[in-house]
């Protein structure tokens, strides 16, 4: 999360009074993260006071949003903790805010577990399958648009900026999952709605129970392996080294499996998945750092952790 845009507090004042959320106490800039605008807003609300997140989107467009909105809802509605986009009086739960499209969700409660343990991973293995079944009817679709299509486009477009031995690596990697793509085995995994970005820092615990899931502005359909290869490449790696942790990766799988249990092909294909979900950020982490836009609050991530976690993985590759 960043601040590229600055909003007014009036104009904020009068979007969360529209959205009956209440008046406006506090607005604050969030630090963190790279996509988007924004801010934590606090409102009274019958003598109360009510927390909530403000959001103005910088790279998704109208057309793109209501995706993402209307698969928070859905999976609200079913029970899954996650923010709930606030509609206006027609029912819209996408808002217009200093010309850019905008939302406003609950705050969730709790806070980051930046250094999880095994019963961290498995509390988050156990309600990602939950989330993943619970989306199995959600009617809207919408590929993933950091999927190998971006990969493809963006791969040229950072190689000017590396070393040669890091070219050499992004080049072999897209062309093994280029292939694994084409192949049968990958077309028949079970797919739906994925959160496509859940790592430590978008998932919140209180008392050590899990409280939500959030951020979902990377989300889209893909295959249900490549959000678990997504969280077991942050939750279950030691940081330092981008290293395997196999303790914390069995928690996950296995609690995860309890809920949906995996299919024989999506443990064979495990491996190769958890080489895709570490090219993914790999690329848009250089992406990012190389060519990265101007905000009031930015600060790119490193690329060279998950270039370290991708070399990993090839060279490590994880049994299930």
């Amino acid at each position: 999360m960043a601040v590229f845009t600055e909003v007014p507090q009036d104009d904020a004042r009068e979007l969360l009074s529209r959205l009956g959320a209440g008046e406006l106490r506090e607005l604050r800039g969030i630090q963190g993260g790279i996509e988007n605008t924004n801010y934590f807003a606090t409102t009274e609300q019958d003598g109360q006071r009510v927390d909530w997140v403000l959001t103005v989107f910088e790279r998704l467009t109208f057309e793109q949003l209501p995706f993402y909105l209307r698969l928070m809802k859905h999976l609200a509605q079913r029970g899954i903790p996650v923010p709930d986009p606030q509609a206006d009086r027609n029912g819209d739960l996408l808002h217009t805010l200093c010309g850019k499209p905008a939302a406003v969700v609950n705050r969730l409660r709790g806070h980051s577990e930046l250094a999880p343990v095994a019963s961290h991973c498995a509390a988050v293995g156990e309600m990602l399958a939950r989330m993943h079944l619970a989306g199995r009817d959600f009617e809207t679709s919408q590929p993933n648009l950091r999927g190998l299509a971006w990969w493809n486009d963006t791969v040229p477009v950072v190689l000017p900026y590396v070393e040669p031995a890091q070219a050499a690596l992004l080049r072999s990697e897209l062309a093994f999952q280029n292939h694994l793509a084409a192949s049968s085995a990958y077309a028949a995994l079970p797919r739906g709605p994925v959160h496509a970005d859940l790592f430590r820092d978008n998932v919140m615990f209180e008392d050590g129970t899990l409280t939500g899931f959030f951020d979902f502005y990377f989300a889209g359909v893909d295959t249900w392996l490549f959000d678990i290869a997504v969280c077991l490449n942050d939750w279950c790696i030691d940081l330092p080294t981008g290293r395997h942790d196999a303790v914390r990766a069995a928690a996950f799988l296995q609690a995860y499996d309890r809920v949906r249990p995996l299919a024989s092909a999506e443990r064979r294909l495990l491996p190769a998945m958890l080489r895709a979900g570490a090219l993914r950020f790999w690329i848009s982490r250089l992406w990012d750092l190389h060519l990265p836009r101007e905000a009031a609050l930015l600060k790119p991530h490193d690329p060279g952790h998950f270039e370290r976690v991708l070399r990993e993985r090839v060279a490590r590759p994880a049994s299930v």
